[in-house]
């Protein structure tokens, strides 16, 4: 059984919220990590590294686990409509919606925390 997790990837992002917990998911038996944005280009970290989306928002398959890390690029986030509903969409269907840091204050602004 493979389990779809979807990792969303913005500009800014803080490098080891995305990371550490990327470690642990991919290792997961089953597990397939999508890192999700809105083209395939790089993305790149606030520290200036940059990261490769392996799936576009658009594409992305239905998710298991729905993770957003944190990072000063969260900010933007928050009015970003189609990245609000794709979490949205995906985080209703999805048996773990998670984040680290900031990233709980993107999926609260696409309804997922709500009660």
């Amino acid at each position: 059984m493979t389990l779809n997790v979807g990792m969303l990837l913005f500009p800014r992002l803080t490098q080891l919220d995305l990371t550490g917990p990327f470690e642990v998911m991919h290792r997961i038996p089953g597990a397939k990590v999508h890192l999700v944005w809105k083209d395939l280009e790089p993305v790149h970290a606030d520290s200036g590294l940059g990261i490769l989306p392996t799936t576009r928002i658009g594409d992305c398959p239905p998710l298991d686990v729905v993770f957003v890390p944190g990072g000063g690029g969260t900010a933007d986030l928050l009015a970003d409509d189609p990245v609000l509903d794709f979490l949205a969409a995906r985080g209703k269907s999805a048996k773990y919606v998670t984040s680290v840091c900031t990233g709980s204050l993107v999926l609260g602004a696409a309804g997922l925390l709500d009660g």
